[in-house]
């Protein structure tokens, strides 16, 4: 899969954001389709379809509250995604991560396990998480991971109408890795992490780039 913008630096990456502050505003309820009319949902995305020699870096948002972590990817230049729920824990240091560019993406807005509740709870759930993300990082998020990587026939509609765009899962990292792999990542396992994507010859790509 060609990715949307040429990119091929070894393990780097600019981007920008704000940091994060203030209130989301309250989610509005979901809209009735017109009969026949449903949103068509967005994809269910585990590993990219690609023959570059990337895979990709995706964190939950308690990277934020390790130092060596910021100074890792300020130094390498590190193309990373965190996926925030809520206000988040460490959220000064997800401003500073979001400052060196870093993709802030959804994850709920208070990290509710989503199969089982109705459709319009869910919706307040990914399109409320979507409103304050933009409202503190500038930019609408277009990818959603659902907690612990469960969803149902709820999750996916009500993200197709929350504008996501691809719901993204990852997998562990332990394992030989493959052309477009999305890694569950650490902080703290980072450098180690990073020592074995370039000893197997890969590259830190940013998933947004590709989706």
């Amino acid at each position: 899969m060609t990715p949307r913008r040429p990119w091929a630096r070894p393990l780097g990456c600019a981007l920008a954001a704000i940091l994060l502050t203030g209130c989301a505003r309250e989610a509005a309820p979901p809209p009735r389709p017109a009969a026949g009319a449903e949103a068509a949902v967005p994809p269910v995305v585990s590993r990219i379809p690609t023959s570059d020699k990337v895979v990709f870096l995706a964190y939950e948002d308690g990277a934020g509250r390790d130092p060596r972590f910021v100074d890792l990817v300020r130094d390498r230049r590190l193309p990373v995604s965190l996926f925030l729920a809520g206000a988040g824990p460490g959220v000064g240091r997800l401003g500073e991560l979001s400052a060196l560019g870093a993709r802030v993406q959804n994850r709920t807005l208070t990290h509710a396990l989503l199969p089982g509740l109705g459709h319009v709870e869910q919706h307040a759930e990914i399109c409320g998480q979507r409103d304050r993300v933009e409202a503190r990082f500038g930019a609408a998020p277009r990818l959603f991971h659902p907690p612990r990587g469960a969803y149902d026939a709820n999750t996916l509609q009500a993200a197709a109408e929350c504008g996501v765009d691809a719901i993204v899962l990852w997998r562990d990292p332990a394992g030989r890795l493959r052309p477009g792999d999305i890694l569950g990542a650490r902080a703290e396992t980072t450098p180690g992490l990073l020592r074995r994507i370039e000893a197997e010859g890969y590259e830190v790509a940013a998933l947004e780039d590709y989706l």
